[in-house]
């Protein structure tokens, strides 16, 4: 069986370093909120305590998370395209609904997530993650 090589678009790459990025910083955010258990003190320890550690775990495995995409956009394997497809839909929503409770900042989100959109659907891009693109089916009558 012939071995094809497949060539990343650069978009793709650049949508990866920003995936690496995010997943570092969410990393960084639950290691930042593990630690700070033990400094924790006074009448709502125990709360701040399971809130910190239940955020640092979520963020901590969004860390991972990220860090995994990221290996499947720079291989092109299909599920990265579908997880960043989910990813960018849910940006989308929040961003909307940011800027409904008054962040206008959220904007740049709205962008990012809709330029994500597009560009894997490009079909270069759709072609490199395997999803097949389809014109659509043209019927002839005699």
């Amino acid at each position: 069986m012939e071995q094809i090589e497949k060539h990343r678009p650069l978009g793709v790459t650049l949508i990866a370093v920003l995936t690496i990025l995010s997943g570092i910083a969410f990393f960084a955010s639950g290691i930042t909120a593990v630690a700070v258990v033990p400094f924790l003190s006074g009448a709502t320890q125990t709360l701040l305590v399971g809130l910190s550690t239940i955020t640092g775990a979520a963020f901590l495995a969004l860390g991972i998370a990220y860090f995994v995409m990221t290996y499947g956009l720079l291989k092109g394997k299909g599920w990265a395209w579908a997880v960043t497809l989910v990813l960018s839909c849910i940006g989308l929503a929040l961003g909307f609904a940011s800027i409904v409770t008054g962040h206008i900042g959220a904007i740049f989100n709205i962008i990012i997530s809709a330029l994500i959109i597009y560009y894997i659907y490009r079909p270069n891009v759709k072609s490199f993650f395997g999803k097949t693109t389809t014109a659509g089916m043209t019927y002839m009558t005699k």
